[in-house]
C-alpha cells in the first residue's frame, strides 16, 4: 500500500529552538496516523509543514505524491485542514462560510450551495446554518471548521487536535464522522492529546518528543512495550493513602506506586495477574485499608505516554511550540 503522506528527516528551527529534529512519518492510503506528544513536541509544526503553511529547514515531505515545497498549490488542492483554532469568518453565517469555501475550491455555485447544506446537516448545524458564526458556541465553531475542511471531499485530511473544547457527546459525534471518512478511503493524519481518541481512531501511532519520533506502532504494540499489568485501587479516605502505598510497594515491580491524591487512586505495575491482585487485597484488608474500587488492567496509552515522555498527556510541559505568523487554513 502506497504512502500518501511521507516525511523524511524533517527539521525546523526557531532561533535556538529545534522544533523538529529529523522527523520521519509515513501514512499509507486509507489509514489514520495518530501523532501524539506533549505540548511543544512538534506536532503542529509537522502539520504546518505537511500542509504547506510552513517551509521546512531540512528534510523532504510529500503529500499525495506531491512535494510540499515545489508543488504547494497542487498539494493544497488535494488536502483539507482543521487546525487547533476554528478558521471561520464570524461575521458570515455558517452556510455562507461553507458556500464560500466551496466557491474557492471551484465547485461552482450550485454544487457549493448544495454541499454547504449537506455538511451543515451532517454536523448537526442545520438549525444554526443561517445565523452569524459569532453567535455560535466554541463547539459549534469547531464542527463548522471541520465541515469546511471537508467541503471539497479531499482525499487527504489533516486534523490538528480537532475535538479540543468539545463536550463528550460532540466529541463522540466527531469520531463517528472521522470513522465514516476513513471508510470511504480518506487518508488522515490526526494530532491529539486525548489518548482515548488515538486508541479508537488511529491505525498506527507515532509518539514524538523534542521534535523526533520516540515510539511507533499500533496501540496494542505500544502498550506491549510498556508491558505488565496494573493493580489499581481507590481508597475510601485520604488517611489510608500512605498505608495503601506501603502495601502496594511490596508487590509492585520496582517498588513504583503512582498516587493521585485528589482521587485517592493508587496504581502499581505488577506481575502474576489475578493471584497478585488477590494477595494485594488480602494485605490491604489486614492493614484495615477500606477500598471504594479495585481493578486489574492492562497498560493504557496514558501509561505509554507517561513511560515515554515522563508525564501524563494532560500535564502541561514548560515548552510551547512557537506560533509562526501564518494563516491557519489552506482553504
Amino acid at each position: 500500500m502506497a504512502d500518501v503522506i511521507r516525511a523524511e528527516g524533517l527539521v525546523k528551527t526557531y532561533g535556538g529552538l529545534r522544533a523538529l529534529d529529523g522527523l520521519d512519518l509515513a501514512v499509507p492510503e486509507g489509514t489514520v496516523l495518530g501523532l501524539l506528544g506533549p505540548n511543544g513536541a512538534g506536532k503542529t509544526t509537522a502539520v504546518r509543514i505537511l500542509t504547506t503553511l510552513l517551509p521546512p529547514d531540512g528534510g523532504t515531505a510529500t503529500v499525495a505524491g506531491l512535494d510540499v515545497r515545489r508543488e504547494a498549490p497542487q498539494v493544497r488542492a488535494r488536502i483539507g485542514l482543521s487546525g487547533q483554532y476554528a478558521a471561520v469568518d464570524e461575521y458570515l453565517t455558517g452556510y455562507e462560510n461553507l458556500d464560500m469555501i466551496g466557491r474557492l475550491y471551484g465547485l461552482g455555485r450550485t454544487r457549493a450551495r448544495a454541499r454547504a447544506r449537506e455538511l451543515l446537516d451532517r454536523f448537526t448545524l442545520a438549525d444554526a446554518g443561517d445565523r452569524p458564526v459569532k453567535t455560535y458556541s466554541g463547539g459549534m465553531r469547531r464542527r463548522l471548521d471541520l465541515a469546511g475542511a471537508l467541503v471539497a471531499a479531499p482525499p487527504v485530511l489533516f486534523l490538528d487536535e480537532p475535538t479540543t473544547g468539545l463536550d463528550p457527546r460532540s466529541r463522540t459525534d466527531m469520531w463517528e464522522v472521522i470513522v465514516e471518512l476513513v471508510k470511504t478511503g480518506t487518508t488522515l493524519l490526526l494530532t491529539t492529546q486525548y489518548l482515548e481518541e488515538a486508541d479508537r481512531l488511529a491505525d498506527r501511532i507515532v509518539v514524538i518528543d523534542h521534535g523526533r519520533s520516540i515510539a511507533e506502532g499500533t496501540a496494542d504494540e505500544l502498550k506491549d512495550q510498556v508491558g505488565g499489568e496494573r493493580v489499581e485501587i481507590v481508597v475510601a479516605t485520604q488517611g489510608d493513602i500512605d498505608t495503601a502505598r506501603t502495601v502496594l510497594a511490596q508487590l509492585a515491580e520496582g517498588d513504583v506506586v503512582e498516587v493521585d491524591q485528589h482521587t485517592r487512586r493508587l496504581t502499581a505495575p505488577v506481575t502474576g495477574g489475578a493471584a497478585t491482585l488477590t494477595e494485594a487485597l488480602r494485605r490491604l484488608d489486614a492493614a484495615d485499608v477500606a477500598l471504594q474500587d479495585v481493578a486489574l488492567r492492562r497498560p493504557t496509552l496514558d501509561d505509554v505516554f507517561l513511560t515515554l515522555t515522563g508525564h501524563r498527556s494532560e500535564d502541561d510541559p514548560p515548552a510551547q511550540e512557537p506560533e509562526p505568523m501564518l494563516a491557519e487554513a489552506t482553504r
